[in-house]
């Protein structure tokens, strides 16, 4: 059996002439039909469906303000950028863009919940149930009896992780803590209803609540010593290692030189 014989070399490149011909001639094409696909108008973005639980936010308003800002066609709008411009929009916390052949965009959105203030009162900044802080106005919340949180940069988690495990201390007492704040020196103070302030020093969790719970549940007898009730609470230290100390309203206190000035008085009155 012999070899086949070698085509002769111009047949050889006349082949590869055809082929690369014909290989440009379908990369044009594809191209061409690229072109008409990415400018047909069949394409073009015609509606933005909104989806997700609203309550801050209307779907109309929404589109009007985002549509303006999303450039390309169904193929080529870079959905990035558009859940970038749906999550800028007040309230909204997480924007999930899908393309839905042909010409529509679905977008899920997801609204802050809000469940703390946070910073001074001057602030718009609020903390969602996740812990993130997030600027909007502070107008639109409906619940006007959210705490007041405040703490430094980052520490929004760790403030309203300890709001939730103090709160429930003070429910015995009928008494909300109304405001929290972390220091940057990691020491805690918290406001309760009707604006007594208690400090509580620094610690672990297990250390703030060990104290504020005896704290809590030792406030009713103290207060009774002196004639009052629970309620009567002006401020208090828990930073005392063996105790706390209280003031109460409606009870004077006084240093140990003017209680003996007092009584001395009272010993003089009695000779007289």
């Amino acid at each position: 059996m012999t070899d086949a014989t070698p085509a002769p070399f111009d047949v050889r490149l006349m082949n590869v002439t055809a082929a690369v011909l014909f290989a440009g001639c379908a990369a044009m094409l594809l191209a061409a039909a690229g072109w008409w696909t990415l400018r047909n108008p069949a394409f073009a973005l015609g509606a933005i469906v909104i989806e997700g639980k609203l309550s801050h936010n209307n779907p109309v308003t929404l589109r009007a303000n985002v549509a303006h800002k999303l450039e390309g066609s169904f193929f080529t709008v870079n959905l990035r950028t558009a859940r970038e411009a749906f999550e800028a929009v007040p309230w909204i916390r997480h924007a999930d863009v899908r393309r839905e052949f042909p010409n529509r965009l679905l977008v899920t959105l997801e609204e802050h919940v809000p469940v703390a203030y946070w910073g001074p009162e001057s602030g718009s900044a609020m903390v969602n149930s996740f812990g993130e802080v997030f600027e909007a106005n502070v107008a639109d919340v409906e619940n006007e009896d959210l705490p007041r949180l405040a703490g430094p940069q980052g520490h929004a988690p760790e403030v309203l992780e300890m709001q939730h495990v103090l709160e429930p201390v003070f429910a015995p007492l009928e008494m909300s803590v109304t405001q929290l704040e972390l220091s940057g020196r990691g020491s805690w103070r918290l406001t309760l209803d009707d604006g007594p302030v208690v400090e509580l020093g620094g610690g672990s969790t297990a250390d703030l609540l060990e104290r504020t719970r005896r704290f809590a549940r030792t406030l009713t007898q103290v207060a009774a010593k002196y004639g009052r009730r629970a309620d009567a609470l002006a401020s208090a230290d828990l930073r005392h290692a063996d105790g706390y100390a209280i003031r109460l309203n409606g009870v004077t206190t006084m240093t140990v030189e003017q209680a003996a000035a007092i009584a001395r008085k009272n010993m003089v009155k009695a000779i007289d």
